[in-house]
C-alpha cells in the first residue's frame, strides 16, 4: 500500500512526474488537432525528461562513477583531507551559525570516524559561501570543535571554490606541514575527478569514498521506472562529473 501511495504522488502530483504527464497530454491534444510537428516536439521532450529522471537510468549512471574506488580495508595515513560539498552560511546551529549540506555532512562524518581510528589531523577544504563572509571550511571546523575534535588537529583551507582549487591549495598545506600519506575523503561519485586533480598537483592520495547515492548491489523494482526529483539530481551529479573528468585534462 505504501509503495502505491508513493507511486501515485510521484507520478501524478510531484514533478517531474506530473510535468511528463502534462507533456503527454499536450502531445495527444496536438495529435488530435493534426499538428504533427508540435506533437513530435512534446513527445521528444517528455521522453527525454522521463529518461533523465528515472532511477533505472540515473542510478546506473551514478553507480558507474561510485564503483571506481572502494574504501580500503586496511590503510594508514598521516592526514585526512575533506573536500567541501556545499554549506548554508547563516542558519542557526548548536555551536554558532551555519550548516553543511547533506553531501558535505556525510563527508565530514566519515572524516570524524577516520580521525577516531587514526588520530591524525584533518584538512578541511572549502571556500567562501557566495554572498556571505564565512566559509564552508569555517563552518565544518565549528562542527568538529563542537564534537570534541581538538583545534590543533584541524587545518582550514578556506580559499578554494572548486575541485581544481581544492587540490591546488591543499597541496600547499600538505607541503607546509610535511604530510606524506594523505587520505582523501569525498563523495564516491566525485572521487574519480578529485583524484585526477590531486595527481595533476603531484599529490598521490589514498581515496576513501563516502556519501554513496546508490546501493553497491542493484536490485530492480517497479519504483525504478517511476520518475523522481531524486533521480533527476543523480543525473545532474553524474553529467557534471563526467564533464569535469573530461575537462580535467586541460583544467
Amino acid at each position: 500500500m505504501l509503495y502505491l501511495v508513493k507511486f501515485f504522488y510521484q507520478t501524478f502530483i510531484l514533478p517531474p512526474g506530473c510535468i511528463i504527464l502534462l507533456l503527454a497530454a499536450a502531445s495527444i491534444w496536438q495529435y488530435k488537432k493534426k499538428s504533427l510537428k508540435v506533437t513530435k516536439f512534446f513527445v521528444i521532450i517528455a521522453v527525454i525528461l522521463y529518461a533523465v529522471s528515472t532511477p533505472i537510468i540515473c542510478d546506473n549512471l551514478i553507480w558507474s562513477l561510485e564503483r571506481r574506488y572502494e574504501p580500503p580495508l586496511e590503510f594508514r595515513g598521516d592526514v585526512i583531507i575533506m573536500l567541501g560539498g556545499g554549506a548554508y552560511a547563516d542558519t542557526p546551529n548548536v555551536n554558532g551559525r551555519g550548516h553543511l549540506s547533506s553531501i558535505a555532512s556525510n563527508r565530514l562524518l566519515t572524516c570524524i570516524q577516520l580521525y577516531h581510528k587514526l588520530d591524525v589531523p584533518i584538512i578541511i577544504s572549502g571556500g567562501q559561501i557566495p554572498g556571505h563572509e564565512n566559509s564552508e571550511a569555517g563552518i565544518a571546523k565549528n562542527i568538529l570543535l563542537g564534537l570534541g575534535i581538538p583545534e590543533e588537529k584541524i587545518i582550514v583551507e578556506n580559499r578554494s571554490l572548486n575541485t581544481t582549487q581544492n587540490a591546488n591549495y591543499t597541496r600547499e598545506l600538505i607541503e607546509k606541514h610535511g604530510f606524506n600519506e594523505p587520505i582523501l575523503v569525498t563523495s564516491a561519485f566525485h572521487m574519480e575527478r578529485a583524484v585526477r586533480q590531486f595527481r595533476k598537483n603531484e599529490v598521490y592520495v589514498i581515496p576513501y569514498p563516502t556519501d554513496y547515492q546508490t546501493n553497491s548491489i542493484r536490485r530492480v523494482n517497479f519504483m525504478d521506472f517511476v520518475p523522481s526529483a531524486e533521480a533527476l539530481q543523480k543525473f545532474y551529479f553524474s553529467i557534471k562529473e563526467y564533464v569535469g573528468i573530461v575537462a580535467s585534462k586541460w583544467y
